[in-house]
């Protein structure tokens, strides 16, 4: 991870000299959690979410010079993001559920996924676009409810009542199962 200092070099770097290879950094060390961020908002379509992180960095890197540094440059790259799959959303219009999600596909990467993967797979798709992408940025990439009301331009009042709302939701499906 890196420090603030070393985003704000790095983002100095591609703004003042057009360093593409200071972006190449700032692109590995985000795109594994952006990714990951993205594979749990779209339950696990992993080509959309390469394209959605693709269109979030071609994006950030076209509008760098608009970084003020008031955030991390993480902060400002997830409110893009963020962005970026809710406008997918109001154009494509995609359905809501498991249908596209092949149960027997590898989402993370690493382990096969097992009868609890799938049944957690199932409390995320139940959930509101709002509400996975807050569970999925409080809990999965434990950012803290401040970052969380940047990220989204939600209140913290509001992201609390979405959180134990999905919560509650989870636990029901995850109880019933």
């Amino acid at each position: 991870m890196l420090s603030r200092v070393e985003e704000l070099k790095l983002v100095s770097r591609c703004v003042l000299a057009d360093d593409r290879h200071a972006f190449g950094t700032l692109v590995e060390a985000y795109q594994p959690r952006l990714r990951r961020f993205f594979l749990n908002l779209t339950l696990g379509d992993e080509q959309l979410t390469d394209d959605l992180a693709q269109d979030t960095f071609v994006k950030a890197y076209l509008e760098l010079r608009s970084f003020r540094g008031m955030a991390r440059f993480g902060t400002w790259l997830f409110r893009i993001g963020y962005n970026e799959f809710y406008n997918y959303k109001r154009r494509e219009h995609p359905t809501t559920g498991l249908e596209g999600v092949d149960e027997n596909e590898n989402t993370a990467g690493t382990v096969a996924p097992n009868e609890a993967t799938l049944d957690v797979k199932a409390a995320m798709a139940a959930l509101s676009d709002v509400e996975r992408s807050v569970v999925t940025l409080f809990y999965i990439e434990d950012m803290p409810l401040k970052k969380v009301a940047v990220i989204t331009g939600i209140k913290e009042s509001t992201l609390r009542s979405h959180l134990h709302r999905a919560r509650e939701k989870m636990k029901t499906i995850l109880m019933t199962e």
